[in-house]
């Protein structure tokens, strides 16, 4: 019960207006204001680092890399007191004779998952670090004990990674006696986030690169207000941004009173996943997954939308055939929707779509499916499409940075974490937070930043029309309209699971660094 609620309480996000204290202008009132001259700096001895060197074949070619893994001590700007320890792991390839590296040429790249509490243990060990978990042909888990594999679809050949943990996921902890608190929130983690990367860049000297930012889920809202913040406070300007799986604007996925956006916006993915469980019948059902998903779009646009804004002033004779017709889209009865006065929350459809067989959806990939606890009831269950991960991908990196990268923590590593609650938004209160806006604006200013969205039809955490509209509504210039790209993949909200849409997402990756690059006038080997 409590990870079903984490899982869902992972996009009502908190924030608070307070800055991180290595960050924060002194306040009106506060005491210590005005007296930073007259403290003595701290001195602390840095984290020692694990490095390893290893080797990996990608496209044929093979590539040697170095790995990098441990704390980067993050300390007040002002007084050099230390504040928290940031895990990370980076990967960086390595010159050879044949082919020198030129750091004005060669990207990084920044990665990070979302939760909020989610470390960055998804995309690194699903789709883009050079090992990843094995899947089976169809996205699913393999029995324990679990194992990994080279990934021979990791974006090292590309770009070098650094995969970073927010503070309290991962091994990543607030220093000794800090609250960790202060980092909970989404302006406290785009300043401990941001700086991570300002550090990182200027230790490494990195700072001629080409520089990129990966993110998934709540990772997308931290990436997309970084895009405005680095350059704002940094003058760290980005080439490209990844978000995987979207979530930007809140009011597209939190089913509220008064809000109907939700409903319209995850009715195509509700199609997706009753046509993948042939919960369908007639024409529809005979028709291919991407028909089926614009018939339901068009219906949203055309008849759904125009229906919820008449309320309770919509004919009788209307409401009881759009529910008709609804039934017949997304395979759920037509007298519950009905009930439901057209509106089909998350919980209803993931618990009702196969109530005939005692079985629920998956929120993060609707095509896995689980045991219900009390069929027949309302009570709520686990999510099957987290289940399938979490087991494989927390034994597969605590065997993984042990004994390979030969790095040591006794520490439990916070795959997902309920910690970071209340996580503070106070910079949004009786609003909805919505990230695209400092995405708009960062592309405004930095008309060279590209955007790249990749989406699961069968993801009812971030919807992919959800993301279609929230970029739809964002205002971009003509000028800069064309910088966002957009691409689909027949699996979830993690649809690197399925290897067919990992190979595509590589495909894709590939082809946005390039033309990212090329628009920049980098030359690439």
């Amino acid at each position: 019960m409590k990870r079903f609620y984490l899982l869902w309480l992972a996009f009502v996000v908190l924030f608070s207006g307070a800055q991180l204290s290595a960050q924060a202008e002194p306040k009106s009132g506060d005491k210590t204001a005005g007296k930073d001259a007259a403290v003595a700096p701290i001195s602390e001895k840095e984290p020692v680092l694990a490095i390893t060197d290893h080797e990996i074949t990608i496209g044929g070619k093979l590539i040697k890399y170095r790995a990098t893994a441990g704390y980067l001590l993050m300390k007040d700007a002002k007084n050099e007191k230390p504040k928290a320890n940031l895990f990370f792991v980076a990967y960086t390839k390595l010159a050879n004779p044949a082919e020198p590296i030129d750091l004005a040429t060669r990207p990084i790249t920044y990665s990070f998952n979302g939760g909020p509490g989610s470390a960055s243990i998804w995309l690194h060990m699903g789709a883009i670090g050079p090992k990843r978990v094995a899947m089976t042909a169809e996205g699913e888990s393999l029995p324990p004990p679990y194992r990994m594999v080279a990934n021979e679809l990791s974006w090292l050949d590309a770009t070098d990674l650094v995969f970073i943990d927010p503070v309290s996921t991962g091994y990543s902890r607030a220093y000794k006696d800090e609250d960790p608190h202060q980092f909970h929130g989404f302006n406290e983690d785009i300043a401990s986030v941001g700086d991570f990367i300002r550090l990182y860049t200027t230790r490494n000297q990195r700072w001629s690169s080409p520089k990129f930012l990966v993110g998934e889920s709540y990772g997308t809202t931290r990436a997309s207000a970084l895009s405005d913040y680095l350059q704002d406070r940094y003058g760290l300007y980005l080439n490209g941004i990844t978000l995987i799986s979207s979530i930007m604007n809140f009011q597209t996925a939190l089913f509220t009173q008064g809000n109907d956006l939700p409903y319209q916006l995850f009715l195509p993915t509700y199609a997706a996943s009753a046509w993948y469980h042939k919960k369908l019948s007639g024409a529809i059902a005979s028709a291919d997954l991407v028909t089926t998903v614009r018939r339901a779009e068009k219906f949203v646009q055309e008849k759904y939308a125009p229906a919820l804004m008449l309320g309770d002033a919509l004919p009788a004779k209307d409401k009881t055939e759009l529910a008709q017709e609804m039934a017949g889209m997304i395979g759920l009865p037509a007298a519950l929707i009905a009930q439901r006065n057209l509106r089909v929350d998350i919980f209803t459809f993931t618990r009702e779509l196969l109530a005939d067989r005692d079985r629920s959806v998956g929120r993060y990939d609707a095509r896995l499916t689980g045991i219900r606890y009390a069929p027949g009831t309302a009570k709520p269950d686990f999510d099957p499409s987290y289940e399938a991960v979490y087991g494989s991908y927390t034994a597969c990196f605590n065997d993984y940075i042990r004994r390979e990268l030969k790095y040591e923590n006794d520490l439990p590593y916070n795959a997902l974490t309920g910690d970071v609650r209340p996580w503070n938004y106070n910079n949004v209160q009786n609003e909805y937070l919505n990230t695209s806006e400092l995405l708009h604006r960062a592309m405004s200013r930095n008309t060279h930043l590209k955007v790249w969205i990749a989406n699961g039809y069968y993801d009812l955490a971030t919807p992919f029309f959800a993301t279609d509209y929230t970029v739809r509504q964002m205002g971009l210039d003509p000028a800069v309209r064309d910088n966002v790209s957009m691409t689909f993949y027949e699996g979830g909200h993690m649809m690197y699971m399925v290897p067919q849409a990992l190979a595509k997402l590589k495909a894709d990756a590939a082809k946005f660094y390039e033309l990212t690059l090329k628009s920049a006038g980098v030359k690439q080997p």
